[in-house]
């Protein structure tokens, strides 16, 4: 349900549920794109799920709005804020993101830059 709230604002939704023989677990992306898509799935490896030191996954925001709903929701969801958000020039003139832990311990990024946007998102 976190990420199905979140990535919402980010104008992605789940994915149907495809049982190709792979690991249980679920994916999300833009409806009108097959790429990119962000997945949570159950370890290959059969052991357990863990987050990884100094891993962050980032998500494109169309806005600096955008960014702020996605943060809003994640920490209404039970996120752990990592930084609110606001303009960080170390990374860019227009580098606007917002950071927060998921209810796993995984570092997320809310981001809307426009020099460093990938040419899918609008």
């Amino acid at each position: 349900r976190f990420y199905d709230a979140v990535l919402a604002t980010l104008g992605l939704v789940r994915m149907p549920d495809n049982h190709d023989g792979g690991p249980c677990g679920a994916g999300w992306q833009r409806p009108d794109r097959e790429w990119p898509q962000f997945y949570v799935q159950l370890p290959f490896n059969g052991l357990p799920a863990t987050w990884g030191n100094g891993v962050q996954i980032s998500f494109a925001a169309s806005s600096q709005d955008q960014v702020q709903a996605a943060w809003r929701t994640a920490l209404a969801m039970g996120a752990q804020d990592e930084g609110a958000p606001g303009l960080r020039p170390q990374y860019g003139q227009d580098y606007y993101g917002a950071y927060c832990r998921d209810i796993e311990g995984n570092k997320l990024c809310f981001v809307h830059a426009c020099g460093l946007a990938h040419p899918d998102v609008p």
